[in-house]
């Protein structure tokens, strides 16, 4: 986004710059109290210096401004807004409990052993309660190859793992909307809440959490990861933070209100591959691959099928949905079930969760093959 020849990294605000705000840690403690009192409207201005009266028309599954947002947010759970987690006849299954819900958001916190955390949520579980139900899925579907666990086993942060204000909002809107986890039937809820778009407009389809930015970082290995589909950069932004050389690319064919870099090289994700050795020295790394055909038409899932197929380097690793909703990459298949029924070559190396907005399943999958796949 520009303005006078001048990249604007947020529209309606020309101040805002990603790294001043990261650096500035009472701006983002400001933004955190405000978020403690349920006011989203004006912790979003903090963090992105907005004006006072924010007009912006933020587009996705709906059209929203900020303030209806934040009305609906007040609302609470009339009309059934919060009620996620669904019985087979269709009716509510009730909310988890506060203390549920904080020990769901405490798994992925820097400051936890991400792996125990898990464990501790299952085990102090009431039988048959929706954090048992959530508890049992995550754990069902969490993977990291025997041969790695050593390696790939992040330690909880002593001292200060880098700002991710995303992480922030996230934990605030399982708190405010009452949401523990995925879960089988909280899949059959259609639809998600209202605040969604805003968090995809400011920060991106998914949130990482610091376990799964360590471990890009530690199988990146010093290369540098070609981040194709890259959005509005949020994740090349926090890769950065931890220390890795990113190369964001994105068609620009969607529009985001806040852009996290300033260098996003306008491309097909193919075309880009072809003209870097098919990134064969690079990790391949897809944030929310869409559902749809390559450009021009072409399969199911084509954007995916044309980037695995391009790519020559040994590490892919795709953010998507670990569920069958249908919402990233393929209707029908999870990337695991993908890459072992059309790339047998590749071996899946981990596929942890991530922090799942209301309604949805996330997980980062990492597939690697030649040298580097495991023995």
């Amino acid at each position: 986004m520009s303005r006078a020849g001048r990249f604007v990294h947020c529209v309606d605000s020309p101040k805002f710059k990603p790294d001043d705000l990261i650096e500035n840690p009472e701006r983002l403690k400001k933004a955190n109290e405000l978020l403690l009192k349920d006011d989203l409207y004006n912790a979003s201005r903090v963090i992105f210096d907005l004006a006072e009266v924010d007009q912006y028309t933020y587009h996705a599954m709906v059209s929203v401004k900020l303030a209806q947002v934040q009305r609906i947010v007040e609302l609470g759970d009339e009309k059934g807004l919060h009620d996620w987690y669904h019985n087979e006849d269709g009716t509510s299954k009730g909310h988890p409990s506060k203390a549920d819900i904080d020990a769901y958001v405490s798994i992925f916190a820097p400051g936890t052993l991400t792996s125990s955390a898990l464990k501790n949520f299952s085990t102090n579980a009431k039988k048959e309660s929706l954090r048992a139900e959530v508890a049992e899925n995550l754990l069902s579907k969490r993977f990291i190859h025997p041969s790695r666990e050593t390696t790939l086993t992040i330690p909880k942060v002593k001292k200060s793992a880098p700002q991710n204000p995303y992480f922030d909002f996230w934990a605030w809107s399982c708190r405010a909307l009452q949401w523990c986890g995925p879960s089988p039937s909280a899949e059959r809820r259609t639809g998600s809440h209202h605040v969604l778009p805003i968090f995809m407009h400011h920060f991106g389809c998914a949130t990482p959490s610091h376990e799964s930015l360590e471990i890009l970082r530690l199988l990146a290995d010093g290369r540098t990861v070609a981040d194709i589909g890259s959005g509005n950069g949020y994740w090349a932004y926090m890769l950065r933070r931890y220390g890795l050389m990113v190369n964001p690319v994105d068609n620009m064919q969607s529009e985001w209100r806040v852009n996290w870099v300033d260098d996003t090289v306008i491309s097909d994700g193919v075309q880009w591959l072809k003209k870097h050795k098919n990134g064969k020295d690079m990790v391949l790394l897809l944030v929310y691959p869409v559902v749809g055909g390559s450009i021009g038409g072409g399969s199911e899932g084509g954007f995916t099928r044309d980037l695995v197929k391009a790519y020559q380097g040994d590490t892919i690793a795709v953010v998507g949905t670990q569920n069958h909703n249908g919402y990233t990459g393929f209707k029908k298949w999870t990337m695991s079930e993908y890459m072992a029924n059309e790339h047998k070559d590749w071996t899946k190396v981990v596929q942890i969760p991530l922090p799942s907005f209301g309604g949805k399943d996330e997980a980062l999958f990492v597939f690697q093959r030649g040298d580097r796949a495991p023995k």
